[in-house]
């Protein structure tokens, strides 16, 4: 089969890994294609995502590599055998081919971790706000377009929370996401009863940073950060002017996790949060 031409950032992240695990182990490319049974071309499209490899040739690479973690392994090979289409494959003609991959990603996820500091976490956005904020950013797009994207949105919010058995989301906002307004009054309503609501839910956390709380500088960027099966195969997702931005880096990936740590350190309790939430409604 001839190389893929666009690997999804899932596929991306598996070549990732395994180059990763090779250059740690001290393996030449030459020497693992040798030892899975390829040249080396195809190696090099495996670990950049664009070929796909087979779980006997996974599990032998590995086995070479000296990978001990077998949970790990079995990690990688779901990656790499999984074949079933995802819900949001629907939608690749309709939504930048990064949106997707934000979804497969959050698909995939045992948790997740999101920081936002000037606008309300996709996931937990109504319908109106993500309306209006998708045409005051994107004025080129149709009306048919936002349509589009907005039904996307509110899709991946279902995914997660009607599961059977939903991933836990621990949401960290700053104030100042809970007063900038993407609509009018009543939208801005709608968009805070929507979040108290959905604070009710056990598998969410939401917690604020009031405006009064020192030591914020620092964690004052917006993340969403995934869990993977194993700590390993975590990843984070940044927005940017272009689309998504994903970091797999294991050192990147440590400090993130204590950039999220530090949030949560000066975020109110889910309780006064849910408060502070309450009267910036009562105040439009």
């Amino acid at each position: 089969m001839p190389p893929r031409s666009n690997p999804t950032a899932r596929q991306v992240r598996l070549g990732t890994e395994l180059k990763r695990l090779r250059e740690r182990a001290g393996i030449t490319a030459i020497e693992a294609a040798r030892v899975v049974g390829v040249d080396a071309g195809k190696m090099s499209h495996i670990e950049s995502g664009r070929a796909a490899v087979t779980e006997d040739r996974l599990r032998r690479l590995a086995e070479h590599l000296g990978v001990a973690d077998a949970g790990l392994v079995d990690a990688l090979v779901a990656m790499a055998t999984e074949r079933r289409r995802g819900w949001w494959e629907k939608y690749r003609e309709l939504v930048h081919p990064l949106a997707l991959d934000l979804a497969e990603l959050e698909h995939h996820a045992r948790g997740l971790r999101a920081l936002q500091v000037i606008h309300i976490p996709g996931l937990l956005q109504c319908e109106g706000h993500a309306r209006a904020l998708f045409s005051n950013s994107m004025p080129d797009l149709s009306a048919q377009e936002v349509e589009a994207i907005v039904e996307f949105r509110m899709r991946r919010r279902r995914q997660i929370f009607d599961r059977d058995d939903p991933p836990r989301l621990d949401a960290v906002i700053h104030e100042a996401a809970l007063r900038i307004r993407v609509g009018d009054r009543k939208l801005a309503r709608e968009q805070l009863d929507l979040l108290l609501e959905l604070s009710e839910r056990p598998e969410l956390s939401v917690r604020v940073v009031p405006f009064e709380r020192d030591g914020f500088t620092e964690t004052s960027f917006s993340m969403l950060y995934a869990e993977g099966p194993v700590q390993q195969l975590d990843a984070v997702q940044f927005d940017a002017v272009h689309g998504s931005i994903f970091v797999y880096d294991e050192k990147a990936l440590s400090r993130y996790r204590e950039v999220l740590d530090a949030a949560a350190g000066a975020s109110l309790s889910r309780v006064e949060s849910r408060d502070l939430i309450r009267r910036i409604a009562r105040e439009l």
